[in-house]
């Protein structure tokens, strides 16, 4: 006789020995999960809205910025502060979205060999950058960083600055005509190292 009491559908038995029904429906639960957790945060002003006194990169910056990419600085130091106060106490004002706005892409970052720089800007002198980054063990002996002497020897490239303004333009940031046009001229004769030091200054200047 059959038996009647069992269930009927998608049983737990069926569900785990159907190989291909199992990675559906865990992708279906992973999606869903995952566009309930993304789709609100399109939408609140604190993660799309630049924090008060938010400018966008000056061509320096955008340049010294992609030499900090390229040399892959964000594998050793995070840019982001947690809510946790042996983090502030440290570092300063916890991350917020909306310093980030203008970041194509954002290097928050969790790795930190070195220490987290999201609040660096205004911290040091440019002299000390200039020294740090030519030899860090003359300013911190500790220090495993490698030395980026080279970086004074070599001027920025600025024949992609203006198409680079453009496209963050569109992305964005509030770039005018008039400061995209100028952008060869800032960086003109300009070196890498000054352009990277430019970048450093200006990390977490926006919330005092």
């Amino acid at each position: 006789m059959a038996d009647n009491n069992k269930p009927q559908g998608f049983t737990h038995e069926r569900i785990e020995t159907n190989n291909f029904l199992m990675i559906v429906l865990i992708v279906l639960v992973i999606a869903v999960g995952g566009l309930v957790e993304i789709v609100p945060l399109f939408f609140q002003k604190s993660t799309t809205q630049p924090v008060e006194g938010l400018k966008p990169y000056s061509a320096l910056q955008i340049a010294g910025r992609d030499v900090y990419v390229r040399e892959g600085c964000y594998n050793c130091h995070s840019q982001m502060i947690r809510p946790f106060q042996a983090e502030t106490l440290r570092y300063g004002h916890y991350s917020v979205a909306g310093e980030f706005v203008y970041d194509r892409p954002f290097q928050w970052g969790s790795k930190r060999t070195g220490p987290d720089l999201a609040r660096v800007g205004g911290r040091y002198s440019d002299e000390w950058h200039r020294i740090h980054l030519n030899n860090p063990r003359d300013v911190v002996p500790e220090s495993n960083m490698p030395a980026y002497a080279w970086l004074e020897k070599k001027t920025v490239n600025d024949a992609g600055l203006p198409k680079r303004m453009e496209v963050l333009r569109t992305l964005g940031a509030p770039y005018t005509d008039e400061e995209i046009a100028a952008s060869r001229a800032e960086v003109k004769g300009k070196t890498e190292m000054e352009a990277l030091i430019a970048y450093l200054q200006v990390l977490g200047t926006a919330i005092k």
